[in-house]
């Protein structure tokens, strides 16, 4: 079994920062893609941002440009770097991971407990 545990939310005023950490930890093999996904009251759930193993990220139309997506494949981490935050950027933010497990063929996708990110003054 995986955990994936969410850390650095909380409340923020408009145009601050946060960085939200997230560090998996279990029978872990190998992680693949590793993603930030968030959903605010009354919405679907969203993808954020991706990074690949090797690297490779893509972002939201919406957060391009303010949020960086990085990993620590040494911690089985995964950051996301919020700037220049925006009162429509709250939400709870949840992270992803495709896990291949040691023991097991192929991957599981996890999903971790999320976040509280709020922007307001």
């Amino acid at each position: 079994q995986v955990q994936l545990v969410e850390s650095g939310g909380g409340l923020v005023q408009p145009g601050g920062s946060l960085r939200l950490s997230c560090a998996a930890s279990g029978s872990i093999f190998s992680i693949n893609a590793m993603g930030w996904y968030r959903q605010a009251p009354g919405k679907e759930r969203e993808l954020v941002a991706g990074i690949t193993s090797g690297g490779r990220t893509n972002y939201a139309d919406s957060v391009k440009g303010r949020f960086t997506i990085s990993r620590d494949n040494a911690k089985n981490t995964v950051y996301l770097q919020t700037n220049s935050l925006k009162p429509e950027d709250t939400a709870v933010y949840y992270c992803n991971a495709d896990v291949a497990e040691r023991g097991k063929f192929g991957t599981e996708n996890y999903w971790g407990q999320g976040t509280q990110v709020t922007v307001s003054s």
